[in-house]
């Protein structure tokens, strides 16, 4: 699994925002900005969302494991609503969205980033249990929330907002025995483009960010040895997961005129141009 995805996480209670005013970007007539970020008691989603708070904006945190997300808005409090929810279970997702509505009134960009793997195999061993466990949480609650968010941001005045999805490195080149996870990630980049498109007429933007060996707890794996697609198996080098978090901040900090369809960041030395 290339893009290290935070583990997903539910939340249960809230902190109250700060009244503090924070400018916009020049494009936007308000001066707070909100954010949603799902799987963000870890890895990833715990830098994007601290990243975030540090910007200034107000973030939900959305996961599974409350403690975990209590961890990530320790950083920030008084700009952290933290929000319990499973991205694949439907009913959790859309109370979590009605809390942000009710909450602050609106959304300005949702970073969908909640994944899982599962365990290297040939498709023949694989499940179909574990391959929809991962269809899941990486597809259809990347659907759920940017459903609830589209919504959201197409009622809201002023309207519009800006959605980017965590594609991975799997977007475009597999690993070996990574079906089920490489799978959801391609099926994200239609996600992703369909988005983009459909979102036009409602001043919604759409994008997808492409994370590779951003070093987690997920990516400790890389420093043993994974396999590779000639049959061997090789250290993969990592990246500070403060990049990946830095380039998410980027994506949400532009105005609504300008967009980034696609981004990639990885380890510069990572076997991802000329994998296979």
């Amino acid at each position: 699994m290339d893009s290290a995805h935070a583990a997903l996480d539910p939340v249960a209670a809230h902190v109250t925002p700060s009244p503090e005013v924070v400018p916009l970007a020049a494009a936007s007539p308000l001066q707070t900005r909100f954010a949603a970020v799902t799987g963000a008691g870890s890895g990833i989603g715990r830098a994007a969302a601290q990243a975030l708070m540090q910007a200034g904006w107000q973030v939900a945190l959305l996961g599974r494991r409350e403690a975990m997300l209590r961890e990530t808005a320790a950083l920030a409090p008084e700009r952290a609503l933290v929000l319990p929810a499973d991205v694949a279970d439907e009913a959790q997702v859309n109370a979590a969205f009605d809390a942000i509505e009710r909450r602050w009134g609106r959304l300005d960009f949702l970073f969908n980033n909640a994944g899982r793997g599962a365990p290297a195999s040939d498709i023949d061993e694989l499940s179909l249990e574990t391959w929809r466990a991962v269809v899941d949480v990486n597809l259809t609650g990347s659907f759920l929330c940017a459903r609830a968010a589209f919504g959201l941001m197409k009622r809201q005045s002023p309207r519009g907002g800006r959605i980017v999805n965590n594609g991975s490195i799997s977007a475009h080149a597999p690993r070996p025995g990574s079906i089920a996870y490489t799978s959801t990630k391609h099926a994200i980049t239609g996600l992703t483009k369909t988005l983009a498109l459909d979102g036009r007429r409602h001043d919604i933007a759409a994008g997808q960010i492409d994370i590779g060996n951003a070093e987690t707890d997920l990516t400790e794996r890389f420093k043993q040895g994974v396999p590779q697609a000639h049959g061997g198996t090789m250290v993969e080098p990592v990246m500070d997961v403060g990049h990946a978090a830095s380039a998410v901040l980027y994506m949400a900090g532009l105005p609504l005129s300008a967009n980034v369809p696609f981004l990639t960041v990885m380890a510069t030395k990572m076997p991802y141009i000329g994998r296979g």
